[in-house]
């Protein structure tokens, strides 16, 4: 075997050592880390999230919603954590993305300075489709619940 194809082999087999394990990693950095900016009231996407809780719960506090999201983000970012918790990880992600598209659709003249040009707020918002993919990246490495059940025992 040649010398490129030996380097091209082991990088290929670290990425497949190591892919699940740092995704799950920086899932929680990010979502543990902006999670927690928003229960300090220190985000700076807290006026963004402020603004969307005022178009779709107007009964609820901002600084109250700012911070229930801060804390679903600091919980998706701890399953992350943990193999067996990843199913709900996804669950609450999937929920939880689709709350953070809204201000795309409700709040134009934050998220858009021209047709398809976002604003810095706006590429906030879509950099989350990377997100999306990198759970869905751990999500493939779970094995189906019917092939992780334990066979009966044969009497």
């Amino acid at each position: 075997m040649s010398t490129i194809k030996k380097v091209d082999r082991k990088i290929i087999d670290s990425c497949r050592k190591y892919a699940v394990p740092v995704a799950r990693i920086s899932l929680f950095i990010i979502f543990f880390w902006f999670g927690f900016l928003k229960v300090l009231l220190m985000s700076p996407a807290a006026g963004l999230v402020a603004a969307l809780q005022v178009q779709i719960l107007p009964f609820l506090e901002p600084t109250t919603f700012v911070v229930i999201l801060g804390l679903g983000e600091m919980l998706i970012g701890i399953l992350f954590l943990f193999p067996k918790l990843t199913r709900a990880a996804i669950l609450i992600l999937v929920l939880h993305m689709f709350t953070t598209i809204l201000p795309l659709f409700f709040l134009p003249e934050i998220a858009w300075q021209a047709f398809l040009v976002p604003t810095l707020e706006g590429q906030y918002i879509i950099k989350n489709v990377a997100l999306v993919a990198l759970a869905l990246q751990v999500g493939i490495s779970l094995q189906p619940m019917d092939e992780c059940e334990i066979p009966a025992k044969k009497v």
